[in-house]
């Protein structure tokens, strides 16, 4: 039974993190999930200091906060002429070591830092579980990234249109009156949300590779958004079933594994794809050149 419930995790990350993704793929902007990872540190030291409590409920509330607050100076100083991928780098390095000085300052003699209270481990998800009326109703996580997911496909649903004019052309979008900032604040908060639901049980490195590896693979596949997104949630399920049997047989950790596959699937995409695939383009030039 418990590889049926990380299985699930899996699968559920992979699909509310796809999701989100693919719109970030197409804004360029594919590492912020790695950049909200570190910079929600200051976030959990703050809600530690004004708490007093290790609670992973209070932890996960300062770092949500956090995280909307670092796409928010992302986007302020991406406004302002500076380069996506610098405004990234300079603000979740900046808060990263906000969070560094505040637990030096304040928290020298406690256990608290990133691993401790935000980044989880996906094996443990089953033993996590939730009681309703003395019944047990399965792990909190599964019910926690699946309220995350709910919510993400409620919103893009509700909004498809606008999310995909404002994805493939920003100028567009405002020429025709869709107020282009609000969605993008509107995106990345669902971004924010994912990220920090997804932390505490399953780990970063899921989280990140989930928000990139499937929706650049599904990229290579199609040029339709909702192709894209339909091809990004398989290829993230097909990488949490594999891999945590990979994981099982080497005996190695089952979030890298399932990352690998999805690496893997990206690298095979990447050299046979039929329209942007290395060996496929080799081999239509060959055709070419063999005509003329």
């Amino acid at each position: 039974m418990s590889a049926f419930w990380i299985i699930l995790t899996g699968a559920l990350v992979a699909s509310a993190c796809g999701l989100v993704g693919c719109f970030l793929v197409l804004r360029k902007m594919a590492m912020i999930g790695d950049a909200i990872s570190h910079a929600v540190l200051p976030g959990i030291v703050i809600a530690f200091l004004i708490s007093g409590s290790r609670d992973s409920l209070v932890m996960l509330f300062g770092a949500a906060i956090i995280g909307l607050i670092t796409v928010f100076l992302i986007q302020l100083f991406t406004q302002s002429g500076v380069q996506s991928d610098a405004s990234i780098g300079v603000v979740f390095t900046a808060l990263f070591a906000v969070g560094i000085v505040l637990i030096s300052l304040f928290t020298r003699d406690i256990d608290l830092d990133l691993d401790c209270v935000l980044y989880g481990e996906i094996a443990y998800v089953p033993w996590n579980t939730i009681d309703f009326m003395g019944i047990g109703i399965g792990p909190k996580t599964v019910w926690g990234v699946g309220l995350s997911l709910l919510f993400s496909v409620l919103v893009i649903s509700l909004f498809y249109k606008q999310f995909k004019i404002c994805s493939f052309d920003p100028a567009m979008a405002a020429a025709v009156g869709i107020p282009v900032a609000l969605f993008h604040y509107l995106l990345m908060g669902l971004v924010s949300v994912t990220t920090v639901a997804s932390f505490e049980s399953v780990g970063a490195i899921l989280v990140v590779g989930m928000l990139v590896v499937p929706p650049a693979t599904a990229y290579l596949l199609t040029e339709k958004l909702s192709r894209m997104i339909f091809y990004t949630i398989i290829i993230g399920c097909i990488s949490s079933i594999i891999g945590y049997y990979v994981a099982s047989i080497l005996d190695a950790s089952i979030a890298g594994s399932m990352i690998c596959v999805a690496g893997g699937i990206f690298l095979i995409t990447l050299l046979f794809s039929p329209s942007h695939g290395v060996v496929m383009r080799k081999l239509k030039q060959k055709k070419l050149i063999q005509v003329v």
